[in-house]
């Protein structure tokens, strides 16, 4: 996942598991001028909503090993990383990177949307936690969903 990949690049480049927001800025803006430092803030904001990263009072500490994490050097980062995505995008872009074809888990998860009546956001995660993956992370955005529909 490019998100991880590009959260990891600037813990990997000072070999530490926690840096100072602003040297997290300079390693993307200025260090491999990845994006602006606005956007880099941005991916800050991103990354700690999806539970890569976590702020304290030092700082930003990384929530996975960055040292699994492979930076190709030809990588560069989608600005479509400052977005925030739904549920279902992050419980896909899991179901992806373990190995599942991409067609094949949207087709089944809209088939457990259809069969179930729920939100697409809610069918990723009930197919993900089917399927063995580790989405628990997610179930709170998936009841809004769900709330949010049943509002309408």
């Amino acid at each position: 996942m490019s998100l991880r990949v590009a959260v990891a690049a600037p813990f990997i480049q000072h070999g530490t598991r926690r840096l100072k927001e602003n040297e997290f800025v300079v390693a993307l803006s200025l260090d491999r001028d990845w994006f602006s430092p606005d956007q880099s803030k941005r991916l800050i904001d991103v990354a700690t909503k999806e539970g890569l990263l976590e702020r304290t009072d030092d700082g930003l500490d990384v929530t996975f090993d960055p040292a699994e994490v492979t930076v190709p050097e030809e990588f560069t980062p989608d600005e479509d990383l400052l977005r925030e995505r739904s549920a279902f995008e992050r419980v896909l872009d899991s179901l992806v990177a373990e190995g599942m074809e991409k067609h094949e888990a949207v087709g089944e998860i809209n088939t457990l949307q259809g069969e179930l009546g729920l939100t697409i956001e809610a069918a990723a995660v009930v197919y993900a936690r089917r399927e063995g993956f580790a989405v628990d992370d997610l179930v709170p955005i998936a009841r809004a969903a769900v709330r949010d529909t049943e509002d309408s």
